[in-house]
Parts: structure tokens; sequence; C-alpha cells
């Protein structure tokens, strides 16, 4: 039976920068994915501005500029038909260039990783399914494998990375995957050709029946992901329902008038859900397979790549130690639960403000009035500033107190009023950001 030191399940950015880093320390790494790369998969593809160091240790960031991607300046939030508001991503400490976050499409962002890990060494094994994972006294020792000739096999090896997403073999084989109840929502997306916008930022859009975001691309096009629950579109043509929704919303109707789908609309359902602790060692849950926010706090890349480097840190330490038990690499996820609790439970309070009108258009226009505010919300979505920022009692009354200041006095920022977007001017998403009139 053929070993190695480490076995990594799903060659997407967890899997693959996971691969990398062991890899560079001179672990032997076998990388096994379903897929034939370049292959295709439904995502935001927007890229926070935290991501920016992984991308550079990974050695992987002159890649994605070589192939001029388009950078975000923040997020513009519009609610129920309101006006958006532009929210800039505030100054980063130390940092002299303007805080952006990438807009990159998948297919090309997967084989740029893949392509690296090759050239570091790691042996890539496409098409290759792993069905089972192998166990011997509540270890896994290993992997089972179908390839492409649907012959199986084995290998073995003190540590499996299962970076295989929602959908993961370790998910099913322990049965640690929980679905938020009352959170079974799908998201519809489709790149679009022809997409005009006013500024290059990500813009979120939430009206009924659910809330979209838009990515400008580059050449003029916007990934545009819509997000509503299933129920909304059960028994309905996936393309049509998507577009119909997306028209709805006359702010969503300035930037696509004029622009068509250039695919047919994909889908990924159920898509918040938790993931019970490991019960075994020898395993470690990498990027979606660790759980899965709604998208609207931020994006996944970034979480994924960040879990990789959290993961090869404590598979390092166990190799020192020659231990793989569940004791010793239960320390990643404990740093994991430490590093990104916080930015859950804003994902599931950002999820009951969206869904309450009031609410919702309140804060946002309290975050047109209140730029510190904002600059807090659009940092730590941007995955720079500490979740601490706004999970605190501190935010909190600010923003109750803010609720109350509805006339602009007292604790206003000055400068009221001067983060709306402007009028849409029809420039192609390729064009410069044009100055705030």
């Amino acid at each position: 039976m053929k070993s190695t030191d480490v076995i990594v399940i799903g060659g997407g950015p967890a899997g693959c920068a996971s691969a990398i880093l062991l890899a560079e320390s001179g672990k032997r790494v076998v990388l096994f994915d379903r897929a034939r790369f370049p292959r295709d998969k439904v995502c935001g593809e927007f890229i926070s501005p935290a991501a920016d160091d992984l991308l550079t240790e990974l050695n992987v960031l002159t890649q994605i500029e070589s192939c001029s991607p388009l950078r975000l300046g923040g997020v513009a939030i519009s609610a129920y038909g309101g006006p958006e508001v532009l929210c800039p991503y505030p100054a980063q400490a130390g940092c002299r260039e303007p805080v952006t976050s990438l807009s990159f499409e998948r297919l090309q962002l997967d084989q740029i990783f893949i392509d690296r890990a090759k050239a570091v060494g790691v042996e890539v094994m496409e098409e290759h399914h792993v069905y089972d994972l192998t166990l011997e006294n509540g270890q896994v020792t290993g992997v089972k494998v179908r390839d492409p000739e649907k012959h199986e096999f084995e290998m073995e090896a003190p540590l499996v990375i299962d970076a295989g997403g929602r959908n993961a073999i370790s998910l099913r084989k322990f049965k640690l995957r929980k679905d938020e109840k009352g959170n079974h929502k799908i998201a519809l997306a489709a790149h679009w050709q022809e997409a005009r916008f006013a500024q290059k930022f990500c813009y979120m859009h939430i009206s009924r029946p659910g809330y979209s975001g838009m990515s400008p691309t580059a050449g003029g096009g916007a990934n545009v992901v819509l997000v509503v629950d299933h129920r909304v579109i059960k028994g309905k043509n996936l393309d049509e329902a998507y577009r119909d929704i997306l028209m709805s919303n006359a702010r969503r109707r300035k930037f696509l008038k004029d622009a068509r789908p250039r695919e047919k609309v994909r889908a990924i359902d159920s898509l918040a859900f938790r993931v019970e602790p490991l019960p075994v060692g020898g395993l470690m849950l990498v990027g979606d397979a660790m759980g899965f926010i709604d998208p609207f706090t931020g994006e996944g890349i970034y979480l994924a790549l960040r879990s990789a480097r959290l993961a090869v840190d404590s598979a390092l330490k166990a190799f020192t130690l020659g231990d793989f038990t569940r004791r010793v690499l239960a320390e990643y996820e404990d740093r994991r639960h430490r590093e990104f609790n916080k930015k859950f439970i804003l994902c599931r309070a950002l999820q009951f403000l969206i869904a309450n009108r009031f609410l919702c258009k309140k804060t946002v226009s309290l975050l047109e009035r209140r730029r510190d505010l904002a600059d807090a919300l659009v940092g730590v979505i941007g995955d720079y500033l500490p979740p601490g920022k706004v999970v605190s009692s501190a935010f909190l009354i600010k923003l109750v107190m803010g609720f109350f200041d509805a006339e602009g006095k007292g604790m206003l920022s000055e400068g009221c009023g001067q983060n709306r977007t402007p009028e849409l001017k029809q420039t192609p998403a390729s064009t410069d950001i044009q100055e705030l009139e």
C-alpha cells in the first residue's frame, strides 16, 4: 500500500493552501480532487483585503495580479429599494496604499492554486474520488480512492486534511454537519456581460424576497449572486426566477438593464451550517468543511486560507511530537474557534437584521451618517479589523444611540450624507473609480 506524510482531500483554496504550506515545510503531500482542472465553482469571487498577505505567503498573488483582476474600494449597501450607501474600506494602520479587495474568477484562481501546488512538489491526483476514510484505534489512517477508470485503492498517511467543502467525506462519515434551523437558503449565481456600475465597489442589495451581491469584474462584467429562501423558487425555472427576482429591484435594474448572463444559473443549496467536533485523531477539517457562514458577512476564500494556515501550524507541531491524536490536533480547532467565532456571531446578527425591513433601513441610514460605525463594520467584513470591533457592547451602544439620534445631532460625524452613491453613470466596470459627486 502506498503511503505519504499528508493526504489532502479537495483542490480548492483551502486544500491547496494546506498542501503548499506543508510541502514547503518538507512534507510529502498527495492531494486528491474528483474534478479535472480547470473547473468552475459557485462563488461570490470577492476576496477580502486581508487575504493579500496570505496570497503573498503562498506565492500566488503576483500571478493573480498578472491576470489584471479588478480591485474594489469597499462595499455599497442598499436596503429595501433605498439608495446605495458607499462604505469605503478604512485605511489600515501602517499601510500607505488604499485598502482594496479582489474580484477574481474562481475558474482562474483555482487553476493558479493547483499549478502552485504542483510547482512545490505536491502530487496532485485529479479525477480521483476519495469515497471513504480508513480507521484504526480511533485514528484516521488513510483514505480509500477511486481513480478515473473506477479502480479502487488505498493510501496511508498519519494525517488527512479534509478540504472537501460542504459535502466533505468526513462530514458524511461521522455525521458532523448540522444545518441551521429555519435557514434553508439557496444561492443562485451567474456571470454577466455589459453590467455597468458607478463605482468599483461590491454592491449588496437587500430586498424581498432575498438579497444579492454584485462584484464588478474586469472587462465590464459582473458576478451576480442572489440568495433567497428555497421555497421562493421551488418548482420554477432557475434562470427565469433568478432574472425576474433580480430585476424586481429598481436599484439592481440600473446596473443590469443592458446586461445579460453569459451562462446558465448555478445553485448552492442549504447555505449556512455548523460542524460538530471531530471524534477521531489523524484528521483535520479546513475551509467550508469546517462550517459555512452566509455570504452576506464576507467571502469564504479568506476563511479558507486562514483556516489552512492555522491547520498547518498545528500539523507541523504534531509532526514534531510524532503525535496525531485527537488531543494534539484539537489545538487547531480551539485556535480556529477563538479567531472566527465572533465573525460567525456577526453573521447571525446581520441575518436577523436584514430580514427585518425597519431595522435594516435604520441601520443602513445610520451607516451613511456615522462613518466611524461604517468603517468598523466594513473593516471587519474585510477581515482586517478584529470582529471584536463590532461584536461588542460598545458598538451596540453606539448603534442604539445612533437610532435615537435621527436628526444627525450630537454624535454624528462630519460629512453627513457624503457617502451616498452618486447617480449612475454609463461607465463600464473596468474604468477607474470616479470621484463622488
